[in-house]
């Protein structure tokens, strides 16, 4: 698949690299992440680029019966407790299967959530919401509107009921068993949006105090929700996280195939790993 006799026209691994890190800075990312080359030689060439949101067996065994040479994830595999990537253990054993067929990984984490265009730019327009200011803060001197950082705050283009807009978050995000629920006033009307891709409860105290009537983001628990509420705090729609992360493959895919000497496409499998949903029964709901 690599090879080391490399035509001038041809990338190398190191050239996606560089591609990439131009899009998604790695100064960008959150002190605690692991962005950056997991495997792969830079000298390798590269002519097949798979984009996916989490690397899991499925997707690396599809990335190589795709002929990739390269495979970019949104989600760093060796980010949490990992000293070792044994082929026995379930990481390694993918990234010995990456490496054995010379496929290069690489991962953009938050670098891809903070940068523009990027992950919570993507979401906020499949929405439709303008992407402006970002959650975190802005530097002195910095226009908000241009800022970098995570999270995204702005005009939603048609006003609608919160049960309006939830149905629209839930047509417009890739569909999961666990689907798309809110906490607010069904019938309040939604016109000004703040959005975090993946899980972004910590920004639920920076909502609380912006002029902002709905907050979409993941992963979200019953005691921050209901204490941001009981505080005044704006509706609250709460995704999937691979739902509001997994659109940014295709702005990925898109980047990287713009130049000519790469093949990009994203591997469109469903990595949410939640596979069964089943709505309260009435007999339930009767229960105090």
């Amino acid at each position: 698949m690599n090879n080391s006799a490399h035509p001038t026209s041809a990338a190398t691994v190191g050239d996606v690299v560089a591609l990439i890190e131009q899009a998604y800075p790695p100064e960008l990312a959150e002190s605690w992440d692991a962005c950056g080359l997991v495997c792969g030689d830079p000298a390798d060439t590269v002519r097949t680029v798979r984009v996916a949101l989490d690397c899991t067996d499925a997707v690396a065994d599809a990335a190589i019966a795709d002929g990739a040479d390269f495979l970019l994830v949104h989600h760093p595999p060796l980010l949490r407790r990992v000293t070792g990537v044994p082929v026995t253990h379930p990481k390694g054993r993918i990234i010995h299967r990456l490496i054995r067929a010379g496929v290069a990984l690489y991962a953009a984490h938050t670098s891809a959530d903070s940068a523009r265009p990027g992950v919570n730019d993507r979401l906020a327009e499949i929405l439709g919401v303008t992407p402006g200011a970002p959650l975190t803060p802005v530097p002195e001197g910095v226009d908000p509107l241009t800022a970098t950082g995570i999270g995204r705050v702005g005009e939603l283009d048609t006003p609608m009921t919160l049960r309006g807009f939830t149905a629209r978050v839930a047509d417009r995000l890739p569909a999961t068993e666990w689907g798309v629920r809110a906490a607010g006033d069904p019938d309040q009307m939604i016109r000004r949006v703040a959005v975090a891709s993946g899980s972004g409860d910590s920004f639920l105290g920076t909502v609380l105090g912006l002029d902002v009537d709905c907050f979409v983001t993941s992963d979200l628990r019953h005691h921050p929700v209901d204490e941001h509420l009981r505080a005044g705090g704006c509706a609250v729609v709460d995704t999937a996280h691979w739902a509001s992360e997994f659109p940014w493959c295709a702005q990925a895919a898109d980047l990287l195939g713009a130049d000519p000497r790469l093949s990009a496409s994203v591997i469109d499998l469903r990595t949410d790993p939640w596979t069964l949903h089943h709505s309260s029964t009435s007999a339930g709901k009767d229960r105090p």
